[in-house]
């Protein structure tokens, strides 16, 4: 959970200096590009669980 606090902080941070200097957030900006996002994060994890579960 500690990892977690610490990335949203250091995301606010991130957030707050990019508005601040006037650049475009280094994240998508829609709702689809996060989802995207957590599709490649789920797939790599559902990956290890099937090499896990049937190959070991």
């Amino acid at each position: 959970m500690n990892e977690v606090l610490l990335s949203i902080l250091a995301g606010l941070i991130v957030g707050v200096v990019f508005s601040a200097i006037k650049l475009p957030i280094p994240a998508p900006p829609v709702l689809s590009g996060v989802m995207g996002i957590v599709g490649v994060y789920a797939g790599a994890v559902g990956y290890q669980w099937i090499i896990e579960r049937f190959f070991s």
